[in-house]
């Protein structure tokens, strides 16, 4: 942990409703821990089976069931209760939420009643559900982003979107100021074990004699739109291309299911360990998905590491990661002939691609993005102590 020069430690206070679904956020925190003493306090629905074994600093609680879900005013203020019942507030020097409208607005109420600085993340449920399904929470979603000191985006994209879209054209320039475009890093194990001694002039020759591997890795969902990619595939082979698709992911809808294993060139397969999942990545030439929505898409950056260049969603979580053309192609998710081209493309240049992925994947190291929240906290907590805490 790092200490200030005057001998005292940053202490943050994270609100995050998602942190028992997946090991992302904890893998976060534990990153963090090098520079400050974090908390996190998790509000749960009655009966959730966590995903993950929370580490000792994790106050997770059953705050609220399913019926007060739909009931908004009411399932937070069973949350701030139960926040305040379980740590003590005056213990803490940033409040750091990651969602808006969940997490946001018991950070701006703990803010409001301690006088505790807090910055908020953005996510693809805060824009696709909320603003877009419940507009009369617009408005709140808006004063809480102009009492938050920072405001956090996983993508560039977003970000324009909430701007264009949500915010009043008077408060936009006031807004903008306090953004900031931060991405989720990937676990530990995919830049430990990153590859690039693939044998490219093997692949290249392959590639030349129109032999194509293709990979996605996803839940087998409609929004998913896997079947969009087997299109655009099928298009490819038209064109005298042999395609194959590996698609790997949990069974959600068995219809859509039968739809993707009706493709003859598609081989379906379960979710595997990642010590396994890295060997489908090394073993194809190309990462392609083309989701409808999408929170951020760690699945590309994982891919990357292992060389593989990337076709995206034009408009979502990995859009605008990179400058269009570097590590790969952004599509319309419902226009096949694009994605179609957008592979044909990194395969004219592949050697060129398959490099700036494999290069570009160091983005996405934690140890780099919390060093960027690190600076936040340090703003935050008294501009003399800025100079003291030199980040390693």
């Amino acid at each position: 942990m790092k200490i200030l020069q005057d001998g005292t430690v940053i202490k943050v206070l994270h609100i995050n409703c998602n942190y028992m679904t997946t090991s992302l956020h904890q893998t976060m925190i534990e990153h963090l821990d090098e520079f400050t003493e974090n908390t996190v306090f998790c509000p749960e629905i009655k009966g959730c089976k966590p995903t993950i074994e929370a580490n000792n600093n994790v106050v997770a609680v059953e705050c609220f069931s399913k019926i007060d879900r739909l009931l908004y005013f009411r399932k937070q203020r069973k949350i701030a209760r139960m926040l305040e019942s379980s740590v003590c507030m005056d213990d803490f020097d940033v409040i750091h939420a990651y969602t808006l409208l969940t997490d946001g607005n018991c950070a701006m109420r703990m803010s409001e009643k301690y006088g505790k600085p807090y910055v908020v993340a953005i996510r693809d449920t805060d824009i696709n559900d909320f603003f877009r399904l419940k507009p009369y929470l617009i408005p709140l979603g808006i004063k809480i982003m102009e009492k938050a000191s920072r405001i956090f985006f996983l993508s560039e994209s977003y970000k324009q979107l909430m701007l264009e879209k949500y915010v009043p054209e008077k408060k936009r320039s006031i807004l903008e100021a306090k953004m900031a475009v931060v991405p989720n890093g990937i676990d530990d194990f995919w830049l430990e074990n990153r590859y690039m001694d693939r044998n490219v002039a093997a692949t290249l020759e392959r590639l030349k004699n129109k032999n194509l591997n293709a990979v996605c890795v996803g839940q087998i969902i409609k929004r998913k739109n896997i079947p969009m990619i087997q299109t655009a595939l099928r298009m490819m082979e038209k064109d005298g291309w042999k395609v194959h698709l590996d698609v790997i992911g949990k069974k959600v809808d068995e219809t859509e299911y039968k739809r993707i294993a009706s493709y003859s060139n598609t081989t379906y397969h379960p979710p595997v360990p990642k010590e396994q999942l890295i060997d489908y990545y090394r073993k194809n030439d190309i990462f392609v998905l083309a989701s409808h929505t999408e929170t951020f898409g760690l699945v590309y950056a994982e891919a990357m590491s292992q060389g593989l260049p990337v076709v995206y969603t034009k408009g979502q979580g990995f859009d605008g990661q990179f400058p269009e053309g570097t590590v790969g192609y952004r599509v319309e998710p419902n226009n096949p002939e694009r994605i179609a081209r957008a592979i044909s493309s990194i395969l004219s240049d592949y050697t060129k691609f398959t490099k700036k992925a494999y290069g570009g994947s160091e983005k996405f190291n934690w140890k780099i993005i919390t060093k960027s929240y690190l600076r936040e906290y340090i703003d935050l907590t008294g501009g003399e102590r800025k100079n003291e805490c030199k980040v390693r």
